[in-house]
């Protein structure tokens, strides 16, 4: 399965490379969300510090569903989805290669907006070990949510509204938890970050096993 689940990763991430939507359309987008909010909290300097780490999440969240847009459209194209179960791949490795792919990508773009925090808003990153862990078990956790609901939404014809719709609700948890964690990371709020981050880790558990799962019956039926 794992083997599969790296080809259907390469495959995705090799078309993002080729289309070069992340790198020309995505980051500049998350950057000007950034830039957006500063201007909007910059008369406001502790309001601006007490809200970087929800502004950047809001920003990852806003990325990811546009890359799961773009995932679930790569599997749509021409039979692609069909062509991968006749191909003997079983679903459950789709889904990790999926869902992987789209964690690497999200994973890029927030590299970009933790930068862009620090410059743009000044944040200083007091706890590195934390804010690595949030990141990857919360991108961990949006991608198995994203690529679950991705293919549940596949077969309907106005998937590109239905779907933040249905994600962003399901996500919640994670903007919670992630941007409580980041809080403790970046200094800004006396909170346990660790606690909120085993939270996620509940989150990210949970919709990989239950994707793992369901993601063949999702398949079968769109």
């Amino acid at each position: 399965m794992l083997t599969d689940a790296r080809l259907v990763a390469a495959k995705d991430l090799r078309i993002e490379m080729r289309s070069k939507v992340t790198v020309s359309q995505v980051v500049p987008f998350a950057g000007l969300v950034l830039v957006m909010f500063g201007f909007a909290l910059d008369a406001n300097r502790p309001t601006l510090d007490l809200a970087t780490s929800g502004l950047f999440w809001v920003t990852v969240l806003f990325v990811a569903v546009m890359a799961v847009q773009r995932s679930t459209a790569i599997e749509t194209t021409d039979g692609a989805r069909r062509a991968l179960l006749l191909a003997g791949v079983e679903p459950s490795a789709v889904f990790m290669g999926k869902a992987a792919a789209v964690a690497v990508q999200l994973l890029a773009v927030e590299l970009v907006l933790i930068g862009g925090i620090i410059v743009l808003y000044d944040a200083s990153i007091e706890e590195p070990l934390l804010l690595v862990a949030t990141c990857v078990t919360a991108t961990a956790g949006i991608a198995a949510a994203g690529t679950l609901l991705g293919a549940l939404v596949a077969g309907v014809r106005a998937r590109e509204t239905v779907l933040p719709i249905l994600l962003l609700p399901v996500l919640a948890p994670v903007l919670l938890g992630a941007t409580r964690a980041f809080d403790d990371a970046l200094g800004a709020v006396a909170v346990n970050g660790w606690s909120w981050l085993a939270m996620l880790v509940g989150f990210t558990v949970i919709n990989v096993a239950f994707g793992v799962t369901a993601y063949g019956v999702l398949l079968e039926e769109t």
